[in-house]
């Protein structure tokens, strides 16, 4: 009986060890590019569950043999920037000061399909940024059409005097911001798709200008044999099931990841050339906090939600693919306050992202 529990607590040992190498991997993928690793740099995608996995290892240790416990918990201190970055815990944050401004980035799938505006019956979505006492604006999947007008959405905003609208997609698709501060110029960053797009707002806020990029990058198009493939692993785990999907998975997802990259690359780019200006960089960026496009960004940018905001933050909610894909990034030379990702209002697959700025002050 004693060499069968020895027998276990090597073989479990074993697998602590296996779990703790897909956590590593995973934590450390951004650092990989997907360009020529494509496949690799999804790994991030997995982090939440190697994470699980480990801490279960850990209270386990605890409770059977306390010197085993030391193992996990050294992998999990070697992963702490990618922990603090997915789930991070600012429960005692500052308050935002009175004079600092609320910048609000939402994703707003076609204004939850163009579902019209009227008196009687407002669109959820719309009402939802008329009361946000937001300052600036940031929208993405910015669709109008017949039902829903551009200038109904105008007209209900109208409370922001300044306003601008880029078009994609052949028009079909566009980035949107409405602010109460006036919109000196609007640049947009190109790169090779017309799928999606990044905009540079030049705002002028007291007596300084804010740059506001906006983005909606390359798009995971996970549609619906996918999401039926992706259901089917969740729910009937066998390993036919798991290898299949996954691999089916895993190339689409490599591939979106790579053209991410190339645009993620031209945003350095842009944010090269504005060293010393005060940025927000927001909007959808379809990848997590444990992605390349994450980890490229935050080198020069601070991630407002890593500094201010509580726990897993999802912003993407339906087909049971919980994720935070949705950022607010700001410039070393301004302080966050308050981010959060508002769950109160459920007629996009996104949820809104926003946090408080204000300037800090410069150093004589």
């Amino acid at each position: 009986m004693k060499y069968i529990g020895k027998l276990l607590g090597y073989i479990l040992l074993g697998a602590n060890i296996l779990a703790a190498l897909l956590l590593l991997f995973s934590a450390f993928s951004p650092h990989l590019n997907p360009q020529t690793s494509p496949i690799g740099a999804c790994a991030g995608l997995f982090f939440p569950i190697f994470l699980i996995i480990n801490l279960v290892f850990l209270l386990f240790w605890l409770v059977v043999y306390r010197r085993y416990a030391l193992f996990p918990l050294l992998v999990l201190l070697l992963c702490w920037n990618s922990i603090r970055a997915y789930a991070p815990m600012n429960w005692f944050g500052e308050k935002a000061p009175e004079e600092a401004i609320k910048v609000l980035s939402y994703n707003t799938r076609a204004f939850g399909n163009r579902t019209p505006h009227t008196k009687e019956k407002p669109n959820e979505i719309i009402e939802y940024l008329r009361n946000s006492d937001a300052d600036i604006i940031c929208l993405q999947e910015y669709i109008y059409g017949d039902k829903l007008k551009k200038k109904d959405i105008d007209y209900a905003l109208r409370d922001y005097k300044y306003k601008h609208y880029y078009s994609m997609e052949k028009g079909w698709n566009g980035l949107g911001c409405y602010s109460r501060y006036p919109i000196v110029a609007a640049k947009p960053i190109n790169y090779p798709t017309n799928l999606n797009g990044s905009i540079a707002y030049y705002i002028k806020v007291k007596e300084d200008t804010l740059v506001v990029i906006n983005n909606h990058l390359e798009s995971n198009k996970i549609h619906e044999s996918d999401v039926e493939t992706y259901h089917q692993m969740v729910d009937d785990p066998n390993k036919q099931n798991v290898s299949t999907g996954l691999r089916k998975l895993l190339t689409k997802l490599g591939k979106a990841t790579a053209i991410r990259a190339k645009q993620t690359d031209k945003l350095m780019e842009t944010l090269e050339d504005l060293q010393g200006k005060k940025v927000v960089l927001c909007g959808d960026l379809n990848d997590t906090p444990i992605s390349y496009t994450h980890h490229q960004l935050n080198k020069v940018l601070k991630d407002a939600y890593a500094e201010s905001g509580n726990g897993v933050g999802v912003s993407y909610n339906k087909n049971r693919l919980y994720v935070r894909i949705d950022h607010l990034f700001v410039s070393e030379n301004l302080s966050v306050f308050e981010c959060q990702v508002d769950n109160s209002i459920a007629a996009s697959d996104h949820y809104p992202i926003s946090c408080y700025i204000s300037w800090k002050e410069e150093e004589n």
